[in-house]
């Protein structure tokens, strides 16, 4: 047990040409290409993932972004900076802007509505049209059933 929590990970798959990685490439072609594609460039490039993996995290941590990316995400989306004035006249005026885009999205809603019963009644209109035309068409006379 004392070397099951002592080895590295391994994978039950290794990325090379063997009778299994082949199977499940071929597989996965027949199944869903992408997957075979997938399965094909684990076989090339599997034992390079893990380097590729730390080498982009490094790459990350180093990045300016990544500051931008942590100030954005806490609640507000902003950080505060220490004006008190400042963040209070902005989280006002964000709840304003806020409220101003509730009112603009209920407004759009209530548009919706109108076009929909707009539609609808063009779509009667234009179907009592037909209805009437076909009976004059006719002579009156129902066609028979198909």
């Amino acid at each position: 047990m004392d070397r099951m929590m002592t080895t590295t990970k391994s994978c039950m798959i290794k990325p090379a040409w063997t009778p299994a990685t082949i199977g499940l490439m071929v597989l996965g072609f027949v199944v869903f290409w992408p997957l075979g594609l997938a399965m094909l460039a684990y076989i090339l490039w599997g034992d390079r993932f893990e380097g590729m993996f730390r080498d982009a995290k490094d790459q990350w941590r180093g990045s300016p972004l990544k500051g931008a990316f942590d100030q954005m995400s806490n609640s507000t989306g902003y950080a505060r900076t220490g004006n008190v004035a400042f963040d209070d006249y902005r989280e006002a005026e964000l709840k304003r802007l806020e409220e101003e885009r509730a009112k603009l999205d209920e407004m759009r809603a209530e548009f919706d509505n109108f076009l929909r019963e707009l539609r609808r009644a063009r779509d009667q209109e234009e179907f009592d049209r037909f209805m009437a035309n076909r009976g004059r068409n006719t002579g009156g006379a129902e066609p028979a059933p198909l």
